[in-house]
């Protein structure tokens, strides 16, 4: 019987849940706008107390009308967000707000409250992608029509905001039933400990032409790279929308790629003017940009590539690369440790990583065998680990099968995790058919107050291994690179994910380094393992897990590179003891004292 037929509770009675869904004009919240949304509020027993649902006329284009189907005209008559946010604010009041990517619905409501002059009144959030991957099902992605089918929930209109509300309330209560077997926290997130800032910024707009360089006294080229800093005559959006018109390309910080940055006063000194003038490029006022508008020399038309074009291939650091990715003796294993020290667990997650097995770092779904250490049989996960009759592996089995190639008899046959286990410092080509890519970063589940407050981090490098401007530093106050082209997600309370689509990452961008920092005086070495999850719309490419820290605060855990026509992924594993600003500093970000 399923969870919700049952009639029992099956939902923490600490929360309030309202599950949400809402559909956009685009993926930016402080640019985009809500068009419909949907609110349900489930009972203890995960059935609908109350429902909210409505179209919103968003005055603005709409659009990916092809996924939403949500047209000027089908929204004309609807009602605005101002007219509807005191209703929506008394369904969400008190809230913890469940939603699919919930980073991205909870942004966008925030979003909306603000310009009508209001708070969301949701305290907290609960993403069910990160739900699902705590639980580690046996599913090729996470897509919302992917649980749908593993729970057996009928989807009705993929992309209707009502529809995918009622679906992903099925999906959540079963996997807040499951999460319960397994003595799994929800992965909760606390939205008023750390408010994600979405700057504001010009929109950019893709360029159709090769940048030419510098501003020259022949004027302006089109596909040259423009910034505008301090106030200007003409509002800066409708300035930036003509030389968009124009060819050129209006960029929101200063790089070594800038053409020519625009400045009425050059005497403010702005941080923009200062890299500037310490670049030499030229500076000049918005009168003399009108003149130059009016005539804009032609470009050279930007030559189509495939994501694999590379330069000259230099020689990896000492790489470890997996050839043929030939499977390993436990290649699909899931082996939760249970027990023994720190020293011990890490020395045993190295040997299963040898053998191709996945260290789990909590009971899920997906554990395949236990691996018994010292004092583990006293673990309070025993008693589940006996009631699913998991196969108990001893430190001698793990030494035999190093040594000798021994499986263990009561080692059990099937696996389903086919994906590489990554070694520290081993390499991986990245399939080209595939250029959208999610780094999943993921810790132990602790039980509520005892979180680490960790920071997953980007920082986009040209091939000096330097960030080309601070926007190239993705981070919770800059989540956004290029409208989602490097896009930084806090999913859970111990799962953070960037998500990269390496076909629209600038040419100068020869490297993207993701990397982890603790906030407070704790480390790594408390911390325990990290698991990295590289992940596409196909499965996952590779996996590995590093738990080698000791006294670190920062730790750069994968790169993702050109070389030779490929994009590689390395497992890294290197820490530092000092903070995230002494680790943004060594990749060139200005970080004020």
């Amino acid at each position: 019987m399923s969870a919700l037929a049952s009639g029992v509770a099956v939902l923490p009675r600490d929360h309030r849940w309202v599950v949400v869904d809402v559909e956009t004009s685009g993926i930016r919240p402080n640019a985009h706008r809500v068009l419909s949304v949907a609110a349900l509020v489930l009972r203890e027993d995960g059935s609908v107390e109350k429902e909210f649902s409505t179209l919103v006329d968003p005055g603005c284009d709409p659009g990916p009308v092809h996924i939403h189907r949500l047209t000027r005209e089908r929204l004309a008559g609807s009602p605005r967000f101002e007219d509807i946010a005191s209703d929506l604010a008394e369904v969400l009041d008190g809230a913890t707000l469940v939603a699919h990517n919930a980073s991205f619905d909870y942004g966008f409501l925030d979003a909306e409250f603000r310009r009508a002059g209001g708070v969301l009144p949701a305290n907290h959030r609960l993403c069910t992608l990160a739900l699902s991957r705590r639980l580690e099902l046996d599913v090729p992605n996470y897509k919302l029509s992917t649980l749908a089918q593993h729970w057996q929930v009928q989807q009705l209109q993929e992309h209707d905001a009502y529809d995918d509300a009622r679906v992903l309330s099925e999906v959540f209560v079963r996997s807040a039933a499951m999460a319960e077997n397994l003595q799994l926290p929800l992965p909760v997130v606390d939205c008023r400990r750390r408010r994600t800032v979405y700057p504001e910024s010009v929109p950019r707009v893709p360029c159709a032409w090769k940048n030419p360089g510098r501003l020259t006294e022949a004027g302006l080229v089109q596909g040259m790279k423009v910034v505008i800093t301090g106030p200007t005559a003409t509002p800066r959006v409708a300035l930036a929308n003509r030389m968009t018109e124009a060819g050129l390309e209006v960029m929101n910080n200063v790089s070594r790629q800038t053409g020519v940055v625009v400045c009425n006063d050059p005497g403010t000194r702005t941080t923009k003017i200062r890299k500037a003038l310490a670049e030499g490029i030229p500076v000049i006022s918005e009168q003399r940009l009108e003149e130059l508008l009016t005539r804009v020399l032609p470009g050279e038309p930007k030559v189509t590539t495939t994501v694999d074009v590379a330069p000259a291939p230099k020689a990896d650091p000492q790489p470890r690369l997996l050839q043929g990715h030939k499977p390993k003796l436990w290649a699909g294993r899931r082996v939760l440790l249970l027990g023994g020290t720190h020293l011990q667990a890490v020395m045993m997650r190295s040997r299963l990583t040898q053998l191709g097995a996945r260290p789990a770092l909590n009971f899920t779904a997906a554990v395949t065998d236990v691996l018994i250490l010292e004092g583990g049989e006293a673990d309070k996960r025993m008693a589940r680990v006996v009631e699913r009759q998991l196969p108990i592996l001893r430190p001698e089995d793990v030494d035999a099968a190093v040594e000798k190639g021994v499986v263990p008899p009561h080692m059990r046959t099937e696996s389903r995790l086919t994906a590489p286990v990554l070694s520290r410092g081993e390499v991986i080509d990245l399939p080209s058919k595939t250029h959208r890519w999610a780094v999943n970063v993921a810790w132990k589940a602790e039980a509520l107050g005892d979180e680490f407050d960790l920071d997953v981090v980007a920082f986009l490098l040209g091939a000096d291994e330097k960030v080309d401007t601070d926007d190239d530093f993705v981070f919770y106050n800059n989540p956004l690179y290029d409208d989602g082209v490097v896009e930084l997600t806090l999913d859970g309370s111990s799962e953070q994910c960037v998500r990269v689509d390496l076909a629209e990452l600038p040419d100068e961008c020869e490297r993207i380094a993701v990397a982890a920092a603790i906030d407070d005086a704790r480390t790594f070495g408390e911390l325990g393992a990290v698991s990295v999850s590289v992940d596409g719309d196909g499965g996952t490419a590779a996996t590995f897990v590093l738990d080698a820290g000791t006294t670190e605060r920062t730790m750069v855990l994968t790169e993702i590179y050109r070389r030779a026509g490929k994009w590689r992924l390395r497992a890294v594993g290197q820490g530092y003891d000092d903070d995230l600003a002494a680790l943004a500093r060594r990749y060139g970000v200005d970080v004020e004292e």
